[in-house]
């Protein structure tokens, strides 16, 4: 059977096999306020399962045992900071925060209903790429961010159990970002921050942005990496397809994370927690063609780095956030299991809403292995205490 036909035959049976497996002993279990038994033998989803439709809502067991969920890729939006940015010329009389019909993104009760639907335990709250202003000066990025990140804790105050917040800073003004950086984490109770792959389109490790590695790397902050598209290629990414997101942000996240090894970034700053949106674009995919530019003679391939760039995918966690069972696999395979988080990217278009069964559907992981992916290796980056 060719691909084709196993992606037909896994649509056509995926309801009845999971409706009948607990009956057939293949070890699925449903969990929801109604339903807790324990699933006794090994838990597998079948391959490729739907991104569209949840199978395993919370809360989720595997093998009988409560499986924590954490997030990462979770995003709302601050729009108490429009009456700060209102008609600056900037803007072009465009708001960026309405009309805003996607209530997903900023009700309370609807998102937590969502989460519970999709198994997921715990996000870890950043703000949309959409509502990073590089523009503003100085002054007026200090109270954008200040507004940010309190509202992102205030939230994550109200329902400790259910979200930990990791704001924004301003990296077009890197010592400031280190500053804020040290306040929300410091005083804020944030866990880390949000950074979009690139700044106007200066590189996060250009070394101007030194100041801000050498806080986070301190701190212990989690630092997320997500793609605002790839401004550069934005005439070749017209047309159908919406290739300025499917192609154009996973591209984003693999310069950024290049750039960050290739610059020397990562070995002058060894203690960074970096989390790469969209399982780390392409790099994990191809990083054996960025091996052999390292280990040649190539001209212009030898640059700060001081190992094979493949030994780097384990300084950098990558989420799992990539939609295939094989490709999930392949992700594990490049960088350890114990690099993969949990990433939904909520609420957008985007959004892996069957992110649970996509985890369990890889073959051969253990159960700690699973564990780990699920919620507990980020768990402890983000120093969950009270979930």
């Amino acid at each position: 059977m060719n691909d084709t036909d196993d992606k037909k035959q896994s649509d056509t049976n995926r309801r009845e096999f999971l409706k009948g497996a607990l009956v057939a002993g293949a070890g699925i279990s449903f969990v929801s306020c109604d339903s807790r038994n324990a699933a006794t033998d090994t838990t597998q989803a079948v391959r490729d399962p739907d991104t569209l439709q949840s199978d395993f809502p919370r809360p989720v067991m595997v093998n009988g045992k409560r499986m924590l969920t954490v997030d990462i890729h979770a995003h709302t939006q601050v729009d108490a900071v429009w009456p700060l940015i209102e008609g600056h010329p900037v803007l072009n009389g465009a708001n960026p925060y309405g009309p805003n019909p996607l209530t997903a993104a900023t009700d309370i009760v609807v998102r937590m209903a969502a989460m519970d639907a999709t198994g997921i335990d715990v996000q870890a709250l950043s703000i949309s790429v959409g509502q990073y202003f590089h523009w503003a000066d100085r002054d007026l990025a200090a109270k954008i961010i200040r507004v940010q990140n309190e509202k992102l804790a205030e939230v994550s105050a109200a329902h400790p159990d259910r979200f930990v917040p990791i704001g924004a800073v301003a990296l077009q003004h890197p010592d400031l970002a280190a500053t804020q950086l040290e306040y929300a984490m410091t005083e804020l109770g944030h866990r880390g921050v949000m950074l979009t792959g690139s700044v106007d389109g200066r590189e996060l490790a250009d070394a101007v942005n030194n100041p801000f590695w050498a806080k986070a790397e301190e701190l212990g902050a989690v630092v997320f990496i997500h793609p605002r598209g790839f401004a550069e290629g934005e005439s070749r990414l017209q047309g159908n397809g919406q290739l300025g997101n499917i192609i154009g942000n996973p591209l984003e996240t693999t310069v950024a994370l290049s750039h960050l090894i290739f610059e020397g970034t990562l070995d002058r700053y060894p203690g960074l927690k970096l989390v790469g949106a969209h399982g780390g674009g392409y790099l994990p995919s191809y990083i054996g063609r960025s091996d052999h530019c390292h280990t040649s003679d190539y001209r212009g391939c030898a640059g700060e780095e001081q190992k094979v760039p493949s030994d780097y995918l384990k300084q950098i966690y990558f989420d799992s956030l990539v939609y295939r069972t094989r490709n999930l696999q392949h992700l594990i395979d490049e960088a350890g299991a114990g690099q993969i988080v949990l990433g939904t990217d909520y609420p957008y278009g985007m959004q892996n809403r069957n992110a649970i069964a996509h985890v369990l559907s890889v073959p051969d992981l253990s159960d700690e292995q699973r564990k780990a992916i699920l919620g507990g290796t980020l768990a402890k980056l983000l120093k969950l205490e009270n979930v």
